[in-house]
């Protein structure tokens, strides 16, 4: 297997084993910014509103309160929900199932995107996990994979660049008052008195914040100068065309292939305890407390979470946290299973590889993929809320390829460009050929 990376030099990253948390939520500390004494002030009231998110920083001894103060603040829900959304569907070339679930959380911020065919050649699937809210997570399910289709990049046949850029323009795209007109269009309550979606921040727009050219045209209004919402999301997503295979991720959802039955990570969380992460942070003019960026977002990488962006002197990918993605292009062979995209609420609950052998356990024995997601979740799913591990929110896609893979018309990778490719747990994947893996 061949895999390459695009990423800036100054972002490569070393592995370090995955922060594991405790869930919860508080009031985040906001950065630093000039443009915050410029706020009316319920709009800064507004700005700083509770969402209650495992990402963000929970309250000192938040869960010495106990199960049942929890479910009274909000958090956790006194009975989980269990009611799945689930789809399947295949084409020649693979076929997909995919399942999700609220869980014990109080609201459902989970999003994900599946399509057989983003084209006549490529498939598109994503998990977005939110936090803070849910908005950032409905639109980057919405509009990622349309803005991967319409790049130049894409018609040119270089994936990685596309799907790249359009991490980066999902940020864009939030800004001002057509952003603020799809985000509420999109869900979260709207506060009456001062006017502001929950999760949402308001001061003036980057001057760069549209540079892109297509039909998201700019529009005149009373939220002209939004400059997009408090609330984020990660995200992981994986496009196939041929044996190709293109995974891009920014925060700690995991995208990870089954080859021969071995579980490979292709991609890596994005904590703050990684050595790279830490450095752009603090050269940004943030900090890390107690494992937490500005002692509040336990995550590096994501789309949205403007108040953390706001450094006019930097690029995007260099503030303090940013929708930069890792991006991964493998060379698919018939060795390889299926890929599993999931988000933490899982991951907290399951190793990779033992998700892999669950997986390969009851994927005879289950009539569709989705069942066997649907079987995930519930094997995830905590008896209660005293842990904190499978109280999450929960989302699943499992992708199987349909063999042989090497008949496809084989996907020219060559020309993608290696720029900081380092995944410990990936040094030793063999290759097609049987020569290791060289990152």
């Amino acid at each position: 297997m061949r895999v390459i990376s695009h990423s800036p030099p100054q972002h490569q990253l070393h592995h370090s084993p995955p922060l594991r948390d405790r869930k919860g939520r508080a009031d985040p500390p906001r950065t630093r910014s000039p443009r915050d004494s410029d706020l009316p002030e319920n709009l800064r009231l507004a700005a700083r509103r509770i969402h209650p998110s495992r990402h963000l920083s929970p309250t000192r001894n938040l869960l010495a309160l106990g199960e049942t103060t929890l479910i009274n603040m909000g958090i956790y829900l006194s009975t989980p929900k269990t009611d799945k959304f689930s789809e399947d569907g295949e084409n020649d070339k693979l076929k997909f199932g995919l399942s999700s679930m609220q869980g014990w959380r109080a609201s459902m911020e989970d999003a994900h995107s599946a399509l057989l065919n983003l084209d006549n050649e490529t498939s598109f699937f994503g998990v977005f996990d939110g936090h803070g809210g849910r908005v950032v997570a409905k639109f980057c399910a919405k509009y990622l994979h349309s803005q991967v289709l319409r790049s130049e990049a894409y018609s040119a046949g270089d994936l990685g660049t596309a799907v790249h850029r359009a991490f980066f323009r999902m940020d864009e795209m939030m800004r001002g008052q057509r952003g603020w007109r799809e985000l509420s269009a999109l869900g979260d309550k709207i506060n009456k008195i001062g006017g502001m979606i929950e999760g949402l921040i308001w001061s003036p727009r980057g001057s760069d914040s549209n540079n892109g050219q297509d039909d998201w045209s700019f529009e005149e209004g009373p939220h002209s100068d939004f400059a997009g919402p408090t609330c984020g999301c990660t995200a992981c997503v994986a496009l196939i065309r041929n044996n190709q295979l293109v995974v891009a991720n920014a925060g700690d959802s995991r995208c990870v292939i089954s080859r021969a039955g071995q579980a490979y990570n292709l991609s890596r969380d994005h904590k703050p305890e990684l050595e790279a992460e830490r450095d752009r942070i603090v050269k940004a003019g943030g900090f890390i407390h107690m494992g937490r960026i500005n002692g509040s977002l336990n995550l590096t990488r994501a789309i949205g979470d403007m108040e953390f962006k706001q450094n006019k002197f930097l690029p995007p990918e260099k503030q303090i946290v940013t929708a930069n993605p890792d991006i991964n292009v493998v060379e698919l062979c018939d060795d390889d299973d299926f890929l599993v995209l999931a988000c933490d609420g899982i991951w907290d609950c399951m190793s990779s590889q033992q998700l892999v052998d669950f997986i390969h356990e009851h994927i005879q024995k289950e009539s569709s993929l989705s069942a066997v997601c649907e079987r995930v979740l519930d094997r995830c799913l905590a008896p209660s809320t005293i842990g904190g591990e499978g109280c999450d929110n929960m989302t699943m896609v499992l992708v199987q390829f349909k063999k042989p893979i090497t008949q496809n018309k084989k996907a020219d990778v060559g020309e993608q460009s290696a720029k900081g490719v380092e995944e410990a747990e990936i040094n030793s994947v063999p290759c097609c050929c049987g020569a290791a893996l060289v990152w």
